[in-house]
């Protein structure tokens, strides 16, 4: 598989994109878990409530068994604190939805910060790259399986600007009807370096 050209100049800017991208990548996986965090710290005050309310309870429960134990009125003077006891277990239970709730936000909001820049610049970047991956490893194949360099000198016929098909001959189809080997061998460099590839030395 051919990832990088054979052009040097073409290689170093190949793989500065490559680095950019994965710095992108990671700056913004960094800054998601940023925000991540700083969301989280929102319910701070849900976790509060939860443990105030919880702990109140467990008093309010524990002060109405104490109570609960004087003869007659026991039970009567109980019923309060078992009230204001389920009463704390609410609050409790405020606290901890208030907490999910954060952290439900923080992963979303985490998740979007992070992902939404990436996959704008994966979407641009990547099927360049694929493309020229693709291109390029077939055009290796047809390299390193022939001498014959003519498939490249038709496609840069085909594909090529005339003004650069001029640079190379005023009547390149026909010197390449007539087998010019050093029109052909140019057609095909022209067509080789826009695939990234460079022609073998045979």
């Amino acid at each position: 598989m051919r990832i990088y050209a054979d052009s040097p100049a073409r290689r170093g800017r190949q793989l500065l994109g490559d680095l950019l991208l994965i710095a992108w990548v990671a700056v913004w996986v960094k800054l998601a878990f940023v925000v991540r965090d700083a969301t989280l710290s929102l319910g701070a005050p849900g976790r509060q409530i939860s443990d105030a309310g919880g702990g109140l309870a467990d008093q309010l429960r524990d002060a109405g068994e104490s109570v609960g134990d004087v003869p007659v009125v026991g039970d009567e003077v109980r019923t309060p604190f078992d009230g204001a006891g389920d009463a704390a277990d609410q609050l409790a239970r405020a606290g901890d939805a208030q907490v999910e709730a954060v952290t439900d936000l923080a992963f979303w909001l985490g998740l979007a910060v992070g992902l939404i820049p990436i996959l704008i610049v994966l979407a641009v970047y990547l099927p360049l790259r694929l493309r020229f991956i693709r291109e390029a490893t077939a055009g290796e194949r047809f390299i390193d399986a022939s001498a014959d360099l003519d498939l490249f000198a038709l496609r840069a016929m085909a594909r090529q600007p005339m003004h650069r098909l001029a640079q190379i001959s005023d009547d390149p189809a026909g010197a390449w009807r007539e087998g010019d080997q050093i029109v052909i061998r140019r057609l095909a460099d022209l067509e080789l370096r826009e695939s990234g590839l460079a022609r073998r030395a045979r």
